[in-house]
């Protein structure tokens, strides 16, 4: 099973996955829409059928987009590559998908000119991260972070 390109086709198997994964962290079908059409090399989706997804877009280096919101536009000069979300179906853990999942992300990341990727490791998952290069980061964006959860936390890594 390999990653590739995420596709508006895509999107109904993605919300339902996310739906199913993050049941206390839910988002709106227009968010997955929205970030694929602000940044499409960032989004990708493990094979077909649809067994994870990895949505990623240019950011701030100050703090997450509040969770389950619209961004309207990617910024002006963005400062770093957000991994907003990371998911593989539960049956296809334990395989590396996710490593290659996040290796696809920063890889994208790269293209793009950036050297720092971020993202916002919710439910206390933050040893997990720095497993994976990430560390804890100043957030600046204290609001935007409470709305992931408590155990929330702010990290970045090189790209």
């Amino acid at each position: 099973m390999q990653w590739r390109a995420m596709q508006p086709a895509d999107l109904p198997a993605i919300v339902a996955l996310s739906t199913a994964v993050h049941q206390h962290h839910p988002e709106d079908a227009r968010i997955f829409a929205e970030r694929l059409s602000l940044a499409a090399a960032g989004c990708f989706v493990l094979g077909t059928p649809v067994a994870g997804y990895a949505i990623s877009h240019p950011w701030r280096r100050t703090g997450p987009p509040p969770l389950d919101t619209l961004l309207g536009a990617l910024p002006v000069a963005p400062e770093c590559w957000h991994l907003h979300d990371i998911v593989v179906a539960m049956a296809e853990r334990g395989a590396g998908h996710g490593a290659a999942g996040l290796g696809a992300v920063l890889t994208a990341a790269k293209a793009a000119g950036f050297r720092t990727a971020s993202l916002v490791a919710i439910d206390g998952q933050a040893a997990r991260w720095e497993r994976l290069g990430f560390k804890l980061a100043r957030c600046e964006e204290g609001a935007a972070l409470a709305t992931y959860g408590a155990g929330a936390a702010w990290m970045t890594r090189a790209c």
